[in-house]
């Protein structure tokens, strides 16, 4: 959503990944910060070291209108422990936020124009009539997602405020790391998803949840192809969310049927009834992502992470890994 990001959306080829990836990633969760740092080892891809802290309640209230860092000094203090117990200081870092920081929308084009600044003027008109705020006041970023009919191409849009970006971006420099990427947590556990030991080639469903959200993406191998992310609310539950998503994606989406269904959050650790529940409704396998699966861990076995732990590692580490298996730009 900025920095080298910006770049990338002079994509001209379906790309899910960045073609840059820095070696430190941060995120700034709504109950705990996170830094990971990464190097390479004989069998790839090793986390060097990681830190995560806790966050008083209430010091980060993700919303895509309001101001989502209301304790600066308790997220900057956080920070800056996390960094330092991981090793990371003074560093170029990508930067995770959460899905419900910013807006994604899926606009498809018949044909793309040919010159990028007339691609990004067609994707701000577009955008501007469902936007919560003006579109002069957002930062607006864009990549290439799955064909649309014989020529065309549908873009996976996300949309945030401009200050919002900035205020966690300032905390984060303040703290000792420039983010030189922002982008949204789901995108980056498809990421580590993607560059994990079995990527999947067909359709598949992520359910992301935190405590203050429910993210349901469905992919086409690496092509997004439906997003939705829903704070937690009202009566709406994540057995109804996933129903409504599963008739989209058999009414809409003309799905064959899912190859898996990966958790992610809190859903990858409430136990055998919540599997068992969307294997029975989605008759498909369903595990979650763990870091492992992604990369090799140095000094530290991954064995001495307890879930929280494990989970908060998925999203950074999927920011560092978005190379992996990336189609060349």
């Amino acid at each position: 959503m900025s920095g080298a990001q910006d770049r990338r959306q002079k994509a001209k080829t379906a790309n899910w990944l960045a073609s840059y990836a820095p070696s430190a990633a941060v995120e700034i969760a709504a109950g705990r910060v996170t830094a990971v740092g990464l190097g390479k080892g004989a069998g790839g891809a090793v986390v060097q070291g990681w830190a995560t802290e806790a966050l008083p309640a209430g010091a980060i209230a993700p919303s895509l209108t309001a101001p989502n860092i209301v304790d600066t000094a308790a997220v900057g203090e956080a920070l800056r422990r996390a960094l330092s117990r991981a090793g990371i200081k003074g560093k170029r870092a990508g930067l995770v936020i959460p899905d419900l920081s910013a807006k994604v929308s899926l606009v498809p084009f018949e044909t793309v124009p040919e010159r990028y600044e007339d691609l990004a003027e067609l994707i701000n008109w577009q955008v501007r009539k469902a936007a919560p705020f003006r579109i002069e006041d957002a930062q607006v970023s864009f990549i290439p997602g799955a064909p649309h009919g014989e020529q065309g191409r549908t873009f996976v849009v996300t949309i945030a405020r401009r200050d919002v970006i900035r205020q966690y971006e300032d905390v984060c420099a303040a703290a000792g790391a420039h983010a030189g990427i922002v982008d949204l947590a789901s995108f980056n556990v498809i990421n580590a998803v993607l560059a994990g030991q079995s990527r999947p080639e067909r359709d598949w469903l992520l359910v992301s949840t935190t405590r203050e959200s429910r993210t349901l993406a469905i992919m086409r191998g690496d092509a997004l192809v439906f997003f939705r992310n829903r704070p937690i609310e009202g009566d709406e539950t994540l057995p109804d969310l996933v129903h409504q998503t599963a008739m989209y994606y058999e009414d809409r989406l003309q799905g064959a049927g899912f190859e898996r269904v990966v958790l992610a959050g809190d859903s990858a650790w409430s136990g055998d009834s919540v599997r068992r529940s969307l294997a029975d409704r989605l008759h498909a396998p369903v595990a979650s992502v763990e870091p492992r699966q992604v990369a090799g861990f140095a000094g530290r076995e991954f064995e001495d992470l307890q879930a929280d732990a494990a989970d908060a590692l998925i999203a950074p580490l999927g920011l560092l890994l978005r190379e992996r298996g990336s189609a060349s730009l």
